[in-house]
């Protein structure tokens, strides 16, 4: 049984993952990419679709390039968060995301619907991403067309 500090410490470190989470959105809305790769580990991985994403912090870094002349505006929206601890240090991280985008190219918004899963570890009293995956369960108009899928249970 967990003792009061040890609960106390767990739900400390459960709204500061959380932060982490709406961080992640925020800055990526405001095409603050300098930030945004900040919040990841050196050797990250990030996965948004089979064919796109990056390992490590430097090459995720540089796929936020351009992002900003690419769309005009974006809003993610979170939800849902849920943490399994893999000690004091590590988490798995499950949250559910809904995501708009409007292009500076002539073309429809996109809507996005979907789950991030995450890997985040404490590093020198952070919390930072090692792995982030999103899944799809939906999207219309997106600009990747291939996405990794939820796999609901038929």
């Amino acid at each position: 049984m967990k003792t009061t500090e040890q609960k106390v410490e767990q739900l400390l470190a459960e709204a500061e993952i959380s932060r982490l989470i709406y961080d992640y959105a925020y800055h990526l809305d405001m095409n603050h990419a300098s930030e945004l790769a900040e919040l990841f580990v050196e050797d990250c991985v990030v996965l948004y679709a089979p064919n796109f994403g990056a390992e490590g912090r430097a090459a995720y870094a540089k796929t936020l390039e351009g992002v900003g002349s690419y769309f005009v505006a974006t809003s993610h929206h979170v939800s849902n968060i849920v943490i399994d601890f893999d000690g004091a240090d590590a988490a798995k991280v499950r949250t559910i995301v809904y995501a708009w985008h409007r292009y500076s190219r002539e073309r429809p918004d996109s809507h996005v619907w979907g789950q991030y899963h995450d890997e985040v570890v404490r590093v020198d009293g952070r919390w930072r991403f090692k792995r982030r995956e999103l899944r799809t369960t939906g999207a219309k108009d997106f600009h990747v067309k291939e996405t990794l899928a939820i796999g609901r249970r038929g």
